[in-house]
């Protein structure tokens, strides 16, 4: 089976509990007192109780012969200078990004409104007035939390009570509520509960859980732009139920990564081994035309009729310790019609002495009007077939080269094609996400979630970064797409 490397904080559904007689720790973060671990490591508990240091390179859960989260994360192990940190405690409008090249979005946060369209970008019209658009993570105190948080003012909020666990956070289509799995959320008991935004004391709505709808853990998750909650019953075959609740309706006997069109009713996802499947109009889903059976991870931007997809039709592979990865590419391709992939972003080779120093691409992600498609590209060295992620000890060929690199690349919206070179935004990054109005970009750098402003006509990171301090949580990346940073829409 082809399993896909996974490097990151890996911090599973933790419970915290107390160390027994002469035992330095029961689990992970009982070694947090040991502090920060060496860049490309991180520390964990061994069958003798004892915290150890590892080298962060390890396997994904496994899908059961369908994809794996493409998690390619390195965490990066040192912290952003907190001089970059925007002091955005008081919510202080001054964090705002300049909107004023869109024409009509000049209402700073705090004012008077009728339509998000009129307030600056990372705002969006509630109550009348123009707030903070909220982003949702999933993170790690102990146990896993799904969370809320203002773009631009740190401090997270739990969508789950005290101790319980929750993953999976994703918003509705008009942004008021937000839906997350819940209690166990690495098997069948899991809960699928709602809550509305902005989060009252009301108690998390259940609608349904793993074992009632399917006997299987409820995952790969996606809501809005759509009126139906769509997930992945364990590791294949797509389920829906409504946002109101009722009877879950299995809408896909296999397949896995569903990803809703523009319209909220047509939809796309990955079959292992048979590449990319779409359905039209509630009809029965059939192959893309023109996509590789190896296609897989398909995204829809909101205006175009381009879909985004990782493949790798020429079956190259690589093998970090016993784990064999594909080495995957970036394509678009028409959803409507299909034809001829445009490719967006290739596998590169460099010659070093002794290997290689080579990357592949995972993680994309577009930007709301299709002009842009954010990746990131894992750097590692290749001596005879063994690969090891540029960052980790042992990687002695990379030089200074960072494991993951996070890009964005213009396309055209009428073809789908790259225009242009691709642009820096971030080393040792991952899990990029376009904000609704495509003026900043969420990423994930050291278990931290960081906000960067863009010029949407360059890509360029402008402004300050804003970045929320990894105190109570460290946002979690090893299950790749499924812990993507998700907006609430305007």
């Amino acid at each position: 089976m082809i399993k896909r490397v996974v490097l990151g904080a890996l911090f599973g559904a933790l419970t915290v509990l107390g160390t027994g007689c002469g035992d330095e720790c029961v689990d992970q973060f009982d070694c947090r007192d040991k502090g920060a671990a060496p860049a490309g490591q991180e520390w964990i508990c061994n069958a003798d109780n004892k915290c150890e240091l590892q080298n962060l390179v390890l396997p994904p859960e496994e899908d059961a012969g369908t994809e794996v989260d493409a998690g390619t994360e390195v965490d990066a192990g040192t912290e952003v200078d907190a001089g970059t940190e925007v002091d955005a405690g008081t919510g202080d409008a001054g964090t705002e990004v300049d909107a004023g090249t869109d024409a009509g979005m000049n209402v700073a946060k705090g004012g008077a409104c009728t339509a998000s369209a009129e307030c600056m970008a990372g705002l969006r019209c509630e109550a009348a007035t123009c707030q903070s658009l909220l982003i949702a993570v999933t993170g790690n105190d102990g146990g896993t939390r799904a969370l809320v948080t203002e773009y631009d003012v740190p401090g997270m909020t739990s969508l789950s009570a005290d101790g319980v666990a929750s993953a999976y956070p994703r918003f509705g289509p008009d942004g008021a509520q937000v839906a997350f799995v819940q209690g166990d959320v690495t098997g069948a008991a899991g809960e699928l509960a709602v809550r509305p935004v902005p989060l009252t004391a009301a108690a998390p709505t259940v609608l349904t859980t793993g074992t009632a709808s399917s006997s299987t853990r409820i995952r790969y998750m996606e809501w809005e732009p759509g009126n139906l909650i769509t997930w992945v019953r364990g590791s294949t075959g797509i389920s829906t139920i409504a946002a109101t609740g009722g009877s879950p309706t299995q809408a896909t006997v296999n397949g896995t990564f569903p990803d809703l069109a523009p319209n909220g009713t047509d939809y796309a996802y990955s079959a292992a081994g048979n590449g990319i499947y779409v359905s039209t109009g509630g009809g029965v889903p059939a192959p893309l035309a023109g996509s590789p059976t190896s296609g897989e991870q398909p995204h829809y931007n909101r205006t175009t009729s381009q879909l985004l997809f990782l493949a790798n039709p020429d079956n190259l592979t690589v093998t970090f310790g016993t784990d064999t990865t594909p080495v995957l590419r970036l394509y678009s391709l028409p959803v409507t019609g299909g034809g001829t992939p445009a490719l967006l972003a290739d596998r590169t080779s460099e010659n070093a002495t002794g290997g290689t120093v080579d990357s592949y691409i995972a993680n994309p992600n577009w930007s709301p009007d299709g002009s842009w498609v954010a990746y990131v590209r894992a750097y590692y060295q290749n001596i005879s077939g063994a690969a090891t992620l540029c960052g980790n000890t042992g990687a002695t060929l990379c030089g200074t080269t960072p494991g993951n690199v996070i890009f964005l690349q213009r396309v055209n919206t009428t073809t789908g094609a790259a225009d242009g070179a691709p642009v820096k935004l971030a080393d040792n990054a991952t899990l990029p996400s376009f904000s609704p109005d495509g003026q900043l970009v969420a990423y994930v750098f050291g278990g931290a979630l960081y906000v960067q402003p863009i010029d949407p006509a360059t890509g360029q990171p402008t402004g300050t970064l804003i970045q929320h301090p990894k105190d109570t949580y460290t946002v979690l990346t090893n299950e790749g797409d499924d812990y993507r940073p998700r907006w609430q829409p305007r």
